[in-house]
């Protein structure tokens, strides 16, 4: 059994499918019935005993400075490609705290806790059974080992949400390839993900954490905020 030591939340992207929303304030500041995403994240962390945070700011990164002094323990990684690459250069930058570290995005909202709890068995994905067709990345597993990965969705398969944990030996590996992709290949537009699920597949044994509808909500568009709270319908 492992247990996380870190956290590392990914909160440096545009956030343009909520536009006018974040035209002044980055996606995961934005409040959702009164409470900004990243706090129902930080605060499911702390739950947990994960008090050592580092978020990865970008797109109006002076925004997150306050973050330090509400969370005693949480430290703003920059991110100074954010406007250029993919979302695998934030990982890059935050990758020399790759070990017994949980992952996520910073533009979920958590509803219960528990799904970040510090104790692992291997490196693996959050996930929630889905027997419906999703367009949402779906893994198939086998004797409880991911096997494969659908970018483009399907049925009956595990619907994998940006909550993610990696034991030292892994994280160390990822790592490596993060460096390899970035600095030797400039592979700069592509997922963080798609290290260990696409790129050096054979090289992880990934397993998955199981999940229920509704414990996460992940929000793309502003459509599914003003479903969410309604106060946003103006801004439609």
């Amino acid at each position: 059994m492992y247990e996380v030591k870190r956290a590392i939340v990914m909160a440096a992207g545009l956030g343009k499918r909520l536009h006018p929303v974040t035209l002044q304030i980055p996606k995961p500041l934005v409040e959702v019935n009164g409470v900004r995403m990243i706090d129902t994240i930080i605060r499911s962390l702390r739950k947990n005993n994960i008090t050592e945070i580092y978020v990865v700011a970008g797109y109006l990164q002076e925004k997150f400075a306050c973050l330090e002094e509400e969370y005693p323990g949480l430290k703003i990684i920059c991110n100074p490609y954010y406007d250029t690459c993919n979302n695998i250069s934030s990982l890059y930058v935050a990758r020399e705290y790759l070990k017994d570290v949980i992952i996520l995005d910073g533009d979920q909202v958590i509803y219960n806790s528990d799904i970040l709890s510090p104790h692992f068995e291997c490196s693996g994905y959050n996930c929630v059974w889905t027997e419906k067709h999703t367009r949402e990345w779906l893994l198939s597993v086998k004797e409880g080992v991911v096997c494969s990965c659908s970018r483009s969705g399907g049925e009956k398969g595990w619907q994998l949400f940006s909550v993610s944990r990696w034991t030292a030996e892994d994280g160390q590996r990822l790592k490596r390839h993060l460096e390899f992709e970035f600095e030797e290949k400039h592979n700069r537009q592509i997922f963080w993900d798609d290290i260990a699920l696409f790129c050096y597949p054979d090289q992880y044994r990934l397993g998955i954490y199981e999940m229920q509808a509704g414990d996460i909500v992940e929000i793309d568009s502003l459509e599914e905020l003003a479903v969410i709270d309604t106060h946003y319908k103006l801004k439609i």
